[in-house]
C-alpha cells in the first residue's frame, strides 16, 4: 500500500508471568480445547492451542493444563501470557485483544516447547477452572475437518507455464484478503475473524502483511516472526492458503533489507516447509529502484527459501510499486527479457482501481500471456488507500482477473479509517465480521465477489 495511517494499537506477543485478569471474569460453563503439535524436531516442538468458549461470555480467561511428561517445558509462547510451575502445570492468560470470549467464540494461542524423552499430548484442560470437555454438558465430539477447503482440494500449488496450478496440474485462481499491517491491526486477526473469512466470505487465501519498517519486523524480529507463524497456522486450520508478505515499502529498494529478508525467510521456510498452504512474497512494492536491482535481490533471497522449502510458490515484487514497471513509465518487457533465474515463481502486480485503469489493464492482459502473475494486493479506491470506491473500474479489474485466472488478495481485511478497509471503524472490537452492518462499501463489494463458488478442477 502506498500510504498508511499510523495507529497506536499494537498486537502484543507476550511470554512471561501470569497476569491478573479482569474482575469481570466468570467461570465458563462449557469449553473445548483443540491441541495440535504443528511441528517437532530433536528436543523441541511447536504446539497450537485453539480455545472455544461454549458457555456464557467470558471477560478475562485463564487456561490451565499439565504437561504429561516431566521433561516437557514451555520455552516461548504467543497470543497469551504463558507460565509453567515447577509441578508441570502450564497457565495461559488472555491478553488485551483476545481476553473476551463470547459464547461460541474461539481464540488461537500457541507455544514452542522443549522435551526430553517422550512428547505426549496433554489431554485435560480447564478454562477459568471448568473442565473443557467439548460441550456444555460434558458430551460432544470435535467436528471433523471440512473435506472441501481450498487447501484440501488443491494441495501443494506450483507454477505451470503462466498459471498457478494445483496438485492435479490444473490452472486455478485463488481469491482472498490481505491484512493491514499486523503491528497496528493485530486485534482484527483472531479466531472469529478468520472463521468468518473462511466460512462466510469463502476466502481461498489470507495474506499476512508484515511490514519490515514502519514499526514492524525490524523492531522485534522474533516477535513478528512468531506472529506470522501463528497466522499461518490459523489459516491452515481453516483450509486457506497463507501468503507470507515481507512488506517492504519505505525505502523502496528491497536490497536495503536483504540481510533481514534472508534471516526471516530462512526461519519461516524451515518452520513451514511441510505445509501445503504457504506462499512466500519476498518484496511487497519495490519503488524508486531498477528492475535489475529487484532481480538481484530475488536471486539472493529465493535460494534461502529453497534450501528449506523447495516446493512452495514464491512471488517476486516488480518495479514501480509492483506495477510491472508501468508506474515508472516502463512495462513488462524488462521482465520478459531479463527474468529472475529461478523456477516456481510468479510476479506481483498491484493496482488501486480508482488510480490505475485502462493502460494498466492493457499491460496485465499483455503480460499474462508471457509471465505468471499474482495480484497479491489491490484496492477498490485510490492508490493512497482512501477516497471513494470506484465500482466501475473495480468490476472491470475483477472481471479481467477472473477471465485470466489470476489470483488476488484485496487490501484490506481491517477496520482502518480509510476507504480500502473492508470493515467500518470499530468492527474489530467485536466478533461480527460478515454482516452488512459492519461492512464498508468496499468490503461488501469484495465479499460478494470472493464468496461466490470456486471452480477448482480436480481431474
Amino acid at each position: 500500500m502506498k500510504r498508511f495511517s499510523a495507529l497506536l494499537a499494537t498486537c502484543a506477543m507476550v511470554l512471561g508471568l501470569t497476569a491478573l485478569f479482569s474482575p469481570q471474569a466468570v467461570a465458563a460453563t462449557g469449553c473445548r480445547v483443540d491441541y495440535t503439535v504443528t511441528s517437532q524436531w530433536q528436543g523441541g516442538f511447536q504446539a497450537g492451542v485453539k480455545i472455544t468458549n461454549l458457555g456464557d461470555p467470558v471477560t478475562g480467561w485463564t487456561l490451565e493444563f499439565s504437561m504429561p511428561d516431566a521433561g516437557q517445558k514451555v520455552v516461548q509462547g504467543w497470543n497469551a501470557a504463558w507460565s509453567q510451575s515447577s509441578d508441570s502445570t502450564v497457565t495461559a492468560v488472555g491478553i488485551d485483544w483476545n481476553r473476551t470470549l463470547a459464547t461460541g467464540a474461539s481464540t488461537d494461542v500457541g507455544f514452542v516447547g522443549s522435551f526430553t524423552g517422550a512428547n505426549p499430548k496433554p489431554t485435560t484442560f480447564t478454562l477459568n477452572g471448568v473442565a473443557c470437555t467439548g460441550s456444555v454438558d460434558g458430551g460432544g465430539e470435535e467436528s471433523p475437518p471440512d473435506p472441501g477447503t481450498p487447501v484440501s482440494i488443491n494441495g501443494q500449488l506450483h507454477v505451470c507455464g503462466v498459471n498457478l496450478c494445483n496438485q492435479h496440474n490444473r490452472p486455478i485462481q485463488l481469491r482472498g484478503m490481505s491484512t493491514h499491517g499486523i503491528q497496528w491491526f493485530g486485534k482484527c486477526y483472531n479466531s472469529a475473524s478468520l472463521d468468518a473469512l473462511a466460512e462466510d466470505w469463502k476466502s481461498d487465501l489470507f495474506r499476512v502483511a508484515m511490514y519490515v519498517q514502519e514499526e514492524g519486523y525490524e523492531t522485534d524480529p522474533a516477535g513478528f516472526t512468531s506472529r506470522v507463524n501463528s497466522l499461518v497456522d490459523m489459516a491452515e486450520a481453516r483450509g486457506m492458503y497463507a501468503v507470507i508478505d515481507f512488506h517492504t515499502l519505505t525505502p523502496g529498494d528491497p536490497n536495503y533489507n536483504l540481510d533481514r529478508a534472508k534471516t526471516f525467510f530462512a526461519s519461516v521456510a524451515a518452520r513451514n516447509a511441510n505445509k501445503e498452504n504457504v506462499i512466500y512474497e519476498i518484496a511487497n512494492e519495490p519503488n524508486g529502484v531498477s528492475w535489475t536491482a529487484v532481480k538481484n535481490y530475488a536471486e539472493q533471497v529465493i535460494p534461502v527459501i529453497r534450501a528449506a522449502d523447495p516446493d512452495a510458490v514464491v512471488i517476486v515484487g516488480t518495479r514501480g510499486w509492483s506495477s510491472l514497471g508501468v508506474s515508472d513509465g516502463s512495462d513488462e518487457s524488462e521482465i520478459v527479457n531479463n527474468p529472475v533465474n529461478a523456477t516456481n515463481i510468479m510476479y506481483a502486480f498491484h493496482f488501486y482501481a480508482a488510480s490505475h485503469k485502462d493502460n494498466y489493464r492493457t499491460a496485465v492482459s499483455r503480460a499474462a500471456s508471457q509471465l505468471p502473475l499474482f495480484v497479491s494486493e489491490f484496492g477498490t479506491v485510490s492508490a493512497t488507500g482512501g477516497g471513494a470506491v470506484d465500482r466501475s473500474s473495480s468490476t472491470a479489474w475483477l472481471d479481467l482477473l477472473d477471465r485470466l485466472k489470476i489470483s488476488y488478495a484485496n487490501w484490506t481485511y481491517s477496520d482502518a479509517n480509510e476507504g480500502s478497509a473492508a470493515f467500518k471503524p470499530g468492527t474489530c472490537n467485536g466478533s461480527d465480521y460478515s454482516s452488512s452492518g459492519v461492512l464498508t462499501e468496499s468490503g461488501a463489494l469484495i465479499k460478494s465477489r470472493i464468496s461466490t463458488a470456486d471452480d477448482f478442477p480436480t481431474s
